[in-house]
């Protein structure tokens, strides 16, 4: 029996069938854009289904439609929150960053665990709203305690630590891959409509992997002029890594509104603002995470969960709708913080 998910899907193809020339017309427009637009869409580029194996499973596997974008969609929303609308979903990520200094070995600095919480939303158009709050901390090496203060070696100054608290975090999830972020209107790529057909592999044992990453180069909401020790530049280079494993059983299983998974995530990017670096200091930071979605909070550390509720309360509950703007930390800051008196020679 089809799941109310599969009946919709199948609805919106029939809805979406085209001519066949008209069809390979688009496709070709669709996979030439697809090369030149860059930004995510080359960060999920489209692949072609993996060879089909033996499969012993009691699931049926037929529902693995890795070349329907609605399949895609669905699946993604699946991954990031819960097609049971108005449920939400846990996320948690924790690791170590490092600071890399051309010439130097690489230096882990402090660790680094958050969570997250989402709701779905169905517009009713085609797409699903995903709301979301997140938080995450800084953490020293020795203790797990997160940090209020950290002590920099590369400046030999004790600095104030400013965490990650975005509320919201929000996106729109639909049958074409998703915009790079507006970051508030500071990145202004444009990247044309691309099918959401997405390089999903199985590895045998029961396993499906999914990588994606996106990078970003856009002007820093942290100019110079007025956050000279605060600043790394006009412009931001970012680059965000993202790796998922999930039972096979469990992508095919349509019943499954919201999947668990066990992955990995990692994040370059330019020196903290916190960590007063300036614009002279060469080198850049490294996140280097685990990441999973499960139906518990039992992985997280005991320190970071008993901060969160003191500091954080409300982000244990994801938004029910959709407000904003989505903004990231570094405009959080701008916002927040206040530029630090330049350092005394």
């Amino acid at each position: 029996m089809q799941s109310k998910f599969e009946k919709k899907q199948q609805t919106e193809n029939q809805q979406d069938k085209l001519p066949r020339r008209d069809f390979v017309q688009t496709a070709g427009l669709l996979i030439g854009a697809g090369i030149a637009g860059g930004g995510m869409g080359q960060a999920l580029a489209m692949s072609s289904p993996p060879a089909e194996e033996p499969d012993s499973s009691p699931i049926d596997t037929s529902t693995l439609r890795y070349s329907d974008k609605y399949w895609n969609r669905d699946t993604v929303a699946r991954i990031h929150g819960d097609l049971d609308f108005g449920k939400q979903k846990f996320g948690w990520y924790k690791g170590t960053v490092r600071g890399v200094v051309p010439g130097e070995k690489h230096k882990q600095l402090f660790g680094f665990e958050g969570f997250s919480f989402t709701r779905l939303v169905d517009v009713g158009d085609g797409t699903y709203q995903k709301l979301l709050k997140e938080v995450g901390y800084y953490t020293d090496l020795k203790t797990g305690e997160v940090m209020d203060t950290y002590y920099n070696p590369y400046i030999d100054e004790e600095v104030k630590v400013v965490h990650i608290a975005n509320d919201p975090f929000n996106r729109v999830i639909s049958a074409f891959l998703p915009k790079p972020p507006s970051y508030g209107g500071l990145n202004a790529d444009k990247v044309p409509d691309i099918p959401m057909i997405l390089p999903f592999k199985e590895v045998g044992n029961n396993k499906v992997l999914f990588q994606r990453s996106i990078d970003l180069f856009y002007p820093s909401a942290l100019q110079p002029d007025k956050w000279p020790r605060e600043s790394s530049g006009k412009m931001t280079q970012v680059s965000e890594m993202f790796n998922y494993v999930f039972d096979k059983d469990d992508l095919a299983n349509t019943d499954i509104t919201g999947l668990h998974f066990s992955g990995s995530w990692g994040r370059l990017t330019p020196w903290l603002p916190w960590m007063l670096m300036g614009q002279e200091a060469t080198g850049h930071i490294y996140y280097d995470c685990v990441q999973g979605c499960y139906d518990n909070m039992d992985m997280m550390s005991p320190q970071i969960l008993a901060y969160a509720k003191e500091h954080h309360p409300d982000y244990f509950e994801a938004p029910t709708k959709w407000y904003g703007p989505s903004l990231s930390s570094l405009e959080h800051y701008a916002l927040d913080q206040t530029p630090q008196p330049l350092k005394k020679k």
